[in-house]
């Protein structure tokens, strides 16, 4: 897969130290200039549906998974590979430093009509929800809480760069 950028967060001074490697699959599903995206409340912001890999699973596996259970899609087909984006980021959990993460992105189809949901708890606390929206008004959107909220979350910026992306080169 083709490696789109490697970025560190800020408050890391160096990669180095105790590191866990996390794996992500993310989906790109547009319709037109529409494109399905997650809203979070406590962040403000739009993101690419998909999320981690568990133990044992594919990259691709994992991606169904995740996009079935943020979205409620329904018969999900993986068009094909769009890029990795690999990010390190300070790591809240003991044992830990940092985090590696690697979010392997896909170009998908599914079924226009969204079934329900099976969010997590920390994703139900944080106010997320599966919308179709114009992909320059979420551009803009995340755009105005990079500039303007105290309260923006880690992965705004991953997300941003990759709708940019995604409206050079799929649109």
């Amino acid at each position: 897969m083709r490696h789109l950028r490697t970025t560190t967060h800020p408050e890391l001074r160096t990669t180095e130290g105790k590191t866990f490697n996390r794996n992500a699959a993310r989906g790109i599903i547009l319709d037109g200039e529409n494109i399905l995206m997650l809203y979070t409340e406590r962040y403000h912001d739009y993101s690419i549906p998909g999320g981690g890999i568990d133990d044992g699973e594919s990259i691709e596996e994992g991606l169904l998974r995740e996009l079935e259970e943020e979205t409620g899609a329904k018969h999900i087909e993986v068009m094909r590979e769009f890029g990795l984006y690999e990010e390190f980021r300070p790591w809240y959990k003991a044992d830990f430093d940092i985090v590696h993460m690697l979010s392997y992105c896909f170009v998908c189809n599914i079924h226009p009509e969204l079934g329900e949901t099976k969010l997590e708890e920390h994703e139900i606390q944080n106010g997320m929800t599966p919308v179709w929206i114009n992909i320059h008004e979420a551009i803009k959107h995340n755009e105005h809480t990079i500039a303007n909220s105290p309260k923006k979350g880690m992965s705004i910026e991953r997300e941003t760069f990759l709708l940019k992306l995604i409206v050079e080169e799929l649109l």
